[in-house]
């Protein structure tokens, strides 16, 4: 008996380390914000609507049905190719927040998984307004061993670039606008 146990306490720990190295992929989180120098009712006059994305420098065009209501869907044209296809989880206009999802995308357009995001706007003194854009996904690639393109690392450029580039367009397009 006491063999046995010997045995067991040996092997336990060769067991735990596969049963770490199993582990698939963590869940990425990202936040991008910027300030801009115009009130958060004219912020949200732009962004606010779910069904209009073409705000950012990426989309050509966007198309969906359902409006700003829980469930609504919009598909995203990119300019470079690709779609994105998007479904609406939450929208409060008083908060001046828009909850959604990605339903479905090619890795090769947006290089991620069970991908959720929240857009928001806040106001800050002095005609002042800040937009919050956060993430949370999956890397392209769900199993161990990701392919480079398809990594936790690939995946977080591939949004920060995504939010960066709307929400520096947004401030410049609006800014500009007064």
């Amino acid at each position: 008996m006491l063999r046995t146990l010997a045995l067991a306490l040996m092997v336990m720990p060769l067991l735990l380390m596969v049963e770490a190295n199993a582990h698939g992929p963590t869940r990425q989180k990202v936040t991008e914000t910027v300030e801009i120098n115009v009130p958060a009712d004219k912020v949200w006059a732009v962004i606010g609507n779910f069904q209009d994305l073409n705000w950012h420098p990426a989309v050509e065009k966007t198309e969906g049905e359902g409006g700003n209501d829980a469930g609504a869907k919009r598909t995203l044209t990119l300019g470079g190719g690709g779609q994105i296809f998007e479904e609406l989880f939450k929208y409060d206009a008083d908060a001046k927040l828009i909850k959604y999802g990605i339903t479905k995308v090619d890795v090769k357009v947006l290089p991620v998984n069970n991908y959720s995001s929240v857009l928001s706007v806040e106001k800050i003194d002095d005609g002042k307004s800040k937009v919050i854009w956060k993430g949370a996904f999956y890397r392209g690639y769900m199993n161990n061993d990701p392919p480079e393109d398809l990594n936790d690392a690939t995946a977080i450029k591939a949004v920060k670039g995504v939010y960066r580039s709307g929400l520096d367009e947004l401030k410049k397009k609006l800014e500009a606008a007064g």
